[in-house]
């Protein structure tokens, strides 16, 4: 796994994992503020053939709230990217940017124990699967 990213493979079709992530990440306080159909993109844009691939960001507002208080520049990494994606084997993966990781950046006391409480909630939302 990627340094930045956890996440695990799924043993559901890809539009069944995309349901349950947004349905768990709702669990968390978090709602999709975003839905970016990757595959889409690349098939109008480019007219290439791309495996089911989607990144849903995810925002819970009163850590949100928190986190551009203590930081007011933070919002550039904001929201939460969770990706869905099919390999070309057609397993289904989840896969959840690390904000422990990407917070790191920011030099704020604050903003790290605000990570680590997002993270928490985050890993509730892959322990479901």
């Amino acid at each position: 796994m990627a340094k930045y990213s956890f996440g695990k493979a799924v043993q559901l079709t890809f539009d069944t994992a995309v349901e349950r992530v947004i349905q768990e990440l709702q669990k968390e306080g978090f709602g999709v503020l975003t839905d970016i159909d990757v595959s889409a993109t690349m098939k109008k844009k480019l007219n290439v053939a791309f495996p089911h691939y989607r990144i849903l960001g995810a925002c819970n507002p009163p850590l949100a709230h928190r986190a551009l208080t203590a930081e007011p520049k933070i919002g550039a990494l904001l929201p939460c990217n969770v990706v869905v994606r099919e390999d070309s084997a057609g397993k289904v993966h989840i896969e959840i940017m690390d904000p422990s990781a990407v917070l790191e950046l920011v030099d704020n006391p604050e903003v790290g124990k605000l990570a680590g409480e997002v993270r928490q909630r985050l890993d509730r939302v892959l322990q479901a699967f």
